[in-house]
């Protein structure tokens, strides 16, 4: 989908007092490499001389430009020195995620001049940026062919966008109040909302259910129709048509109250109103939520968070999972279980036959539960969590492995060194609740939280861990 890419604004940086043919050059190869990573952008061409800020008084003309634009994030390539002050300026003035890097320079010329000095220049951009309370992302000094420039244009990028759900602000509903017995999900609305920009819609679960079970009268035979191709494609016990029909009510109901509410994602009770009221399990619906938007199982609010911030980080390229660590693997002393119910079944393992059955630990003749091991490959989880008025957000790397089988929606990972992840997980203010998504987008999330004012990141492994 990759519908979270942000739109970043190009802003060369140039300075009278070197070559402005080589700042005019390296503007235009930078240009062409973003035009070549398909990186959404918007410069400054027919704004101002050359494309180029060499001037304080270029600052206003920037800024207004950038603004209309609508730019996300800022990008501040310096190409032949730095004009401090107006780097500066226009930073504070367009208040959004910052990236400050410059070409290497190359060697002086025979009679000892220089045409650039650009590191020099970032030198001074940087303490400026400091100076005015700026937060900024920085990519070495390094050639524009080099590695480091596209992996950290990329990681900014990522950063920006994450930083970008809470800057701009997200809505979250809840359908159903929180279960009693999880006291571990309870949370404080009023300072996500002032303090994150998180509002928590309320809705009714009597209403909900109401209209999800008018949705099912009124559909039934669209519903029959994917009953039956669902019955061929899984392996299904235990859940009759009429059920059936209203789990997937269920789902259409969630997916169009978001729709009509502007929900970024839903903290469902999960049960057991919903249970009772559909005679089944209502997992399945679940998981096809979370194959469009954040969703949190068990009222958690800040699971839900997690999620959307994971999802941002890797474009909405593939679906999140809020899964949690459920035990440690019986032989690698640095493998854990990611587990849950209501999996996106993308997520499945190829060599996967999904099945539809029975709880595997509650006592109960209803049907409707997720089983299926999900695939294999690098893994991102984390965690928003916070209490006593502090938040952090807890991400780390690892990689999937062979484990025993077991029931509901699971992948065995391996990380760097568990008994660090556990002690720090268990010190709080975490709970066993891990956003997951396949993939390395650690640097990104950790990146985010410059941009994220009062959320401190908490790394769980070593820099990378087994991912690097």
């Amino acid at each position: 989908m990759n519908g979270n890419k942000p739109l970043l604004g190009l802003c060369p940086i140039g300075k009278f007092v070197f070559s402005n043919e080589d700042a005019i050059k390296y503007k235009q190869l930078l240009q062409a490499k973003l035009t070549e990573w398909d990186v959404r952008y918007v410069d400054l061409e027919g704004v101002l001389e050359d494309g180029l800020v060499k001037d304080q008084s270029h600052v206003d003309k920037a800024v207004a430009h950038f603004q209309q634009a609508g730019v996300d994030c800022l990008f501040l390539p310096h190409c032949n020195f730095g004009t401090e002050g107006a780097v500066g300026m226009i930073a504070k003035k367009l208040d959004v995620p910052t990236l400050l890097w410059g070409p290497r320079d190359e060697a002086p010329l025979p009679d000892g001049t220089r045409l650039r000095d650009t590191l020099c220049g970032l030198l001074a951009s940087s303490k400026v940026l400091r100076k005015l309370g700026v937060p900024f992302s920085y990519i070495e000094n390094c050639r524009i062919d080099d590695p480091p420039l596209r992996t950290g244009l990329d990681r900014f990028l990522r950063a920006a966008s994450v930083a970008g759900a809470l800057r701009n602000g997200i809505r979250i509903g809840l359908i159903g109040q929180r279960i009693d017995f999880f006291w571990s999900t309870i949370v404080n609305e009023s300072e996500l909302l002032q303090r994150f920009n998180v509002e928590v819609l309320p809705i009714d679960m009597a209403e909900f259910i109401q209209a999800a079970k008018a949705r099912a009268q009124k559909d039934r035979a669209v519903y029959k129709k994917e009953i039956g191709d669902l019955r061929r494609r899984f392996e299904i016990t235990g859940l009759d048509d009429g059920a059936f029909t209203d789990v997937l009510a269920v789902r259409d109901q969630m997916l169009a109250v978001a729709e009509e509410h502007g929900l970024a994602g839903i903290a469902f009770q999960t049960f057991m109103s919903i249970i009772d009221a559909m005679g089944a399990y209502c997992i399945y619906a679940e998981s096809q939520v979370a194959e469009q938007l954040a969703f949190g199982l068990e009222s958690d609010i800040h699971g839900v968070i997690s999620d959307v911030l994971l999802r941002r980080a890797n474009f909405d390229a593939t679906a999140v999972h809020l899964s949690e660590f459920a035990t440690r693997h019986p032989q690698n002393e640095n493998g854990v279980l990611l587990w849950h119910a209501g999996a996106p079944v993308s997520l499945a393992h190829p060599d996967e036959k999904v099945k539809l059955g029975h709880h595997w630990i509650l006592p109960s003749p209803l049907s409707g539960m997720l089983h299926f091991r999900m695939q294999q490959g690098p893994i991102t989880v984390a965690r928003f969590d916070g209490d006593f008025g502090e938040y952090k957000l807890a991400v780390g790397q690892g990689v999937s492995i062979e484990g025993p089988d077991t029931l509901n929606n699971y992948v065995w990972m391996e990380v760097d060194d568990w008994p660090h992840w556990e002690r720090t997980l268990i010190e709080g203010p975490f709970i066993h609740h891990m956003a997951m998504a396949y993939g390395n987008y650690a640097e990104a999330l950790i990146e985010a939280c410059k941009f994220i004012p009062g959320l401190e990141p908490v790394r769980l492994d070593g820099q990378g861990g087994l991912c690097k």
